[in-house]
């Protein structure tokens, strides 16, 4: 596989990497390197690199806003989607986005086109094709509010379109497969009042601002919200505000937020999650679960 991945390297506009540093496109900035690393910047050369790594393990890497990559890396493939991947287009009252866009720019995007019920998204960190995989929300709205179906391929190079009862969206959760690669998602869209949809952003930036450590490197919420509860709440009267290990921390701004100091290590980051899932089970017997994805050796 790598034999053949050389020999077609320098007749694709994507990008192949070997032994490549990944922990740096995280927003951790921290953990080990990808055995490969493989930008891909177009669905037909996506078709042509499935191709070839189909029977490997590979993972899909967004923007690197909920993930942590473990110190000794990943053994493995790590696809990321480029350019080609990253556009707009309103057909018919519906609206197609490449996996790639950041959630941020689909927010202003439909601002500008006066489209409504994107502005959650201005407060997600991430990628478009993450947010769907985890049906990505805050301050009560989540992406499954407004999405489709969605374009997807397999590791053996099928596309397909998933609407949305097929994704089964839940809270943090979908029935999208590891093999499955999103790489463009279809929204329901419907028109509305640009200065109340700039008002809606704004409210959004300020709540971020004001109770989140957006500042900092940090992966968002690290822990799902139990049922009927706050993740943060039981984090923090479990007494771990401030909590550390190695450079690594938990926000005294919001305990749900884990916190590189600077040159922590993915061990110390996860060995902090670990204790805080610790103390919160001998508080209240209620065992939190990873939000943050965790990968590699």
């Amino acid at each position: 596989m790598i034999e053949n991945l050389l020999k077609f390297k320098n007749d694709l506009k994507s990008k192949i990497y070997f032994d490549f540093n990944i922990g740096k496109l995280t927003w951790f900035r921290t953990g080990g390197n990808a055995k490969i690393f493989i930008l891909v910047e177009n669905n037909r050369e996506l078709e042509i690199i499935l191709n070839e790594i189909k029977n490997n393990n590979f993972y899909i890497l967004g923007s690197g806003s909920n993930l942590l990559i473990r110190d000794n890396g990943y053994d493995g493939i790590i696809l990321k989607l480029g350019k080609g991947f990253n556009s707009f287009c309103i057909k018919q009252n519906k609206l197609e986005v490449g996996a790639s866009v950041q959630d941020i720019n689909l927010s202003n995007f439909a601002l500008k086109n006066k489209i409504e019920g994107f502005e959650f998204f201005s407060g997600i960190p991430g990628s478009i094709g993450g947010a769907v995989k985890m049906n990505a929300g805050c301050f009560g709205s989540e992406t499954k509010d407004v999405i489709e179906s969605i374009e997807v391929y397999d590791n053996n190079c099928e596309r397909n379109i998933l609407n949305k009862k097929e994704l089964n969206l839940g809270y943090r959760s979908s029935d999208i497969k590891k093999n499955q690669i999103i790489s463009k998602v279809i929204f329901n869209i419907s028109y509305g009042t640009p200065e109340i949809i700039k008002e809606k952003m704004l409210k959004v930036k300020s709540q971020r601002l004001s109770s989140q450590p957006i500042k900092n490197k940090t992966l968002g919420s690290t822990f799902k919200n139990p049922k009927n509860l706050y993740a943060a709440k039981l984090i923090e009267e479990s007494g771990c505000k401030g909590m550390s290990c190695g450079n690594a921390y938990v926000s005294n701004k919001h305990a749900n937020f884990l916190v590189n100091e600077g040159n922590a290590t993915a061990t110390d980051l996860e060995d902090l999650g670990k204790m805080v899932i610790e103390k919160v089970y001998n508080k209240f017997s209620i065992k939190l679960d990873w939000e943050v994805k965790i990968i590699g050796e």
